[in-house]
């Protein structure tokens, strides 16, 4: 494909917010940077190609799971290196890393990807200093969404990458968080060429 949309999201921990699965449904690929909560998450992560690529968090260990989900533990993968047109992705939950330190300490580990993508701190960033770009989508779910849930679109082609930004806000009704159906407009950022080679991503060792 010369041109992909994929959905870059992270830290849904068992729930993931309506909106972004139709983000997700309008894309070719779809990314989840760890903290899933349960296997059916992934399952109900629908992109065009019907590809999801996922990485493990902190929390998703097997006490954390539900027990007919944990057989799909051992085969989630550390870390993925994806290769997309006009260079690489890197996805990583980032918990490996101190905060401190974090986007120098990633761009340590992954120097000739495009982009990092991490999760976590289910805060939203957008780091797009040169080599490489460093992200983080925030929380899909409803865990700790710091003002709501929120996930990131990557338009990759051989010559431009560039981002959209979905943030989803929340409003509070009778002592209860309920979704309102706006979300803020779409914002766009123009990247830099990137390799292509790919590595695969280590597996957990359990």
């Amino acid at each position: 494909m010369t041109k992909v949309r994929i959905a870059l999201l992270s830290d849904t921990h068992g729930a993931i917010d309506s909106r972004v699965q139709e983000v997700v449904a309008g894309c070719d690929l779809a990314v989840h940077g760890g903290d899933i909560g349960r296997a059916s998450i992934l399952a109900e992560l629908q992109p065009r190609l019907g590809r999801v690529l996922a990485v493990f968090g902190n929390n998703d260990v097997a006490r954390k799971w539900p027990e007919q989900d944990r057989q799909l533990l051992v085969h989630l993968p550390e870390w993925i290196e994806q290769p997309l047109p006009g260079g690489k992705l890197a996805v990583i939950h980032g918990h490996q890393v101190p905060a401190r330190d974090r986007h120098r300490l990633l761009r340590a580990r992954f120097p000739e990807v495009r982009a990092i993508v991490y999760g976590h701190s289910h805060r939203l960033v957008e780091d797009l200093q040169p080599a490489p770009w460093v992200l983080n989508p925030g929380a899909a779910g409803r865990a700790r969404t710091h003002g709501g849930p929120s996930c990131l679109v990557l338009v990759a082609t051989a010559g431009d990458w560039h981002l959209e930004t979905y943030r989803f806000p929340l409003t509070l009704l009778n002592r209860r968080l309920r979704y309102t159906h706006l979300h803020d407009k779409t914002q766009s950022h123009i990247g830099q060429t990137a390799q292509d080679a790919a590595t695969a991503g280590r597996t957990r060792d359990r």
